[in-house]
């Protein structure tokens, strides 16, 4: 099978190799999947490049990078029900804390990190279901129902922002988004009551206002070091800030007295390791909201698979309208 491979780190154009790899049959409980789209993550980059904090080698002689993907099941190993086989399915941590992932014509992985997609789902909103749609999930109803709450999504414009902003709408929820420029008009066309200017001056005292002057019950926060300072400002009294990034800031200085008198609760999301009956909880909202019509995720380009090296560098770049994906079949 045709694959993208590594086994250095380094820049994208430098490490990524188009190579012919051997496909793996499906052992006990595994399924091999035939992919039609790869997305390319955030975390994916990384990863390649190296940035992640005491990580000095790849810790596979050969990776196959990516951890989100789209296809159809094309085998099924012992265990496995045979009417699995023909199978829409999308892919979680398709490479976490394994060497080859869904850039590649093929994936073999255990059965339950295949997901039957519903037939609303194209294979496209399935790629970008692992990473961000599972995150978005859990941070909007990691805490329960959202319906007559206020919810903040920092960095609204994102792709894990995005689908979380319609997401708590489907909940029931009003709903502030922070973005800047175009990002102001996306998170609107995503259902936001209100958009806020993230790097205004005021951005605590217009999130209030566009709450009728009363404090949030949840803030999703893609940036918690850097924007500590308006979540204090803003949270309500035992309000939650679900947190699933930092990347500017990664050891922030928290105003403890100010969280400390409010008693905010700080729960961090890590999707890999997510238990299996939150993320079968996550999945199932998912669904409901692609089978309703009422969850749309944005491709903002699509490649061939030899060209993965240019979609890293994308999504390094960022500012994206949307994912990257790889087109395993191009």
């Amino acid at each position: 099978m045709r694959a993208i491979t590594y086994d250095r780190f380094g820049p994208a154009a430098d490490v990524l190799t188009l190579a012919e790899q051997d496909s793996t049959a499906p052992g006990q409980g595994e399924v091999a999947v035939s992919l039609v789209y790869s997305a390319v993550n955030p975390s994916d980059v990384k990863a390649r490049s190296g940035a992640r904090p005491g990580v000095t080698h790849p810790p596979f002689p050969t990776i196959i990078p990516h951890s989100d993907g789209a296809g159809v099941i094309t085998k099924a190993g012992p265990g496995v029900d045979p009417a699995r086989i023909g199978q829409r399915v999308w892919i979680w941590n398709g490479q976490w804390q394994r060497p080859f992932g869904t850039a590649a014509e093929t994936i073999t992985l255990p059965e339950a990190q295949a997901v039957p997609m519903p037939d609303a789902m194209s294979d496209e909103q399935g790629a970008v279901m692992g990473i961000p749609g599972l995150t978005a999930a859990q941070v909007v109803f990691g805490g329960g129902d959202v319906a007559g709450k206020t919810l903040l999504v920092q960095g609204g414009a994102g792709t894990v922002g995005y689908l979380a902003v319609q997401l708590a709408k489907r909940g029931g929820a009003h709903v502030i988004a922070t973005a800047r420029g175009a990002g102001i008009g996306r998170c609107r066309d995503a259902g936001a009551d209100a958009v806020i200017d993230y790097a205004a001056r005021d951005c605590a005292a217009q999130i209030l206002q566009a709450n009728a002057g009363r404090e949030v019950d949840r803030i999703i926060e893609v940036e918690f070091g850097a924007n500590i300072g308006v979540t204090a400002e803003v949270i309500a009294p035992c309000g939650t800030v679900a947190v699933y990034g930092s990347a500017l800031n990664m050891t922030p200085e928290i105003p403890f007295g100010s969280l400390l008198f409010k008693a905010v609760s700080i729960d961090i999301s890590l999707i890999y390791i997510l238990p299996d009956p939150q993320r079968h909880a996550c999945i199932d909202r998912l669904h409901d909201a692609v089978t309703a019509g009422a969850l749309h995720c944005p491709v903002a380009e699509k490649v061939p698979l030899a060209e993965t090296a240019r979609a890293h560098e994308l999504v390094e770049r960022g500012s994206r309208t949307g994912a990257v994906l790889i087109d395993v079949r191009a």
